[in-house]
């Protein structure tokens, strides 16, 4: 498993083979928990953000043209995500003006800095907790786990759980989608992306660039 290229894994994952799923999680994670890091994020934002990140993954892998950009898309998603929460910390624009990928990926400054968007960010992250607080409380334990920091592995993870390791990606690949489909959350998840197209080269090129 370890050894497939992030197309076969998207291919797989995206026709409900769960365990590249989880081979997608594993490799991935480390590169999104950098991300936080960077941007000084920890305990209950930073799993927020994390989050926040696989259930932007789970919403749209069906959409990814490019697979060997998904490192470069999470990168920018996870980075996305940090600012938002910056902003709702410190109610200041923690931005760096020659980041390109910041502009690229939102447009204008204007844009980036609307309260309404904050507004809404706020109101998302209080959904994302309800939606997490009505899952079933094996799935709030596993999640919980997962987005620990720093990073538990899968074998941890399976040992304070009392489950097979080979279980716990595809039990978090469930677990997400029943988030996702969550009520309170379904209303913050928009169809056609968050930036309101597909993503693939564009992304990935904005990425590389930084």
């Amino acid at each position: 498993m370890t050894d497939r290229s992030a197309t076969d894994l998207v291919s797989a994952a995206t026709h409900g083979d769960e365990s590249a799923w989880a081979e997608l999680v594993r490799r991935y994670t480390p590169l999104v928990y950098s991300v936080i890091r960077s941007h000084d994020l920890g305990g209950a934002d930073a799993a927020d953000v994390n989050q926040t990140v696989w259930l932007r993954l789970v919403e749209h892998l069906n959409q990814v043209r490019e697979p060997e950009a998904l490192a470069a898309w999470l990168a920018v998603t996870t980075r996305r995500e940090c600012y938002r929460m910056s902003r709702l910390g410190r109610r200041t624009q923690p931005v760096d003006p020659s980041d390109g990928a910041f502009e690229a990926y939102h447009g204008t400054w204007a844009d980036v800095a609307a309260p309404d968007e904050d507004l809404l960010r706020a109101e998302r992250r209080q959904a994302l907790r309800e939606s997490f607080a009505q899952l079933p409380p094996r799935c709030q334990e596993l999640l919980s786990l997962l987005t620990a920091d720093p990073p538990l592995t899968y074998r941890e993870v399976a040992g304070r759980l009392g489950l097979p390791v080979g279980s716990i990606g595809p039990t978090q690949a469930r677990c997400l989608r029943r988030l996702r489909d969550s009520p309170a959350l379904a209303s913050y998840l928009e169809p056609g992306g968050t930036t309101g197209r597909k993503w693939g080269e564009r992304d990935g090129a904005v990425a590389a660039g930084r």
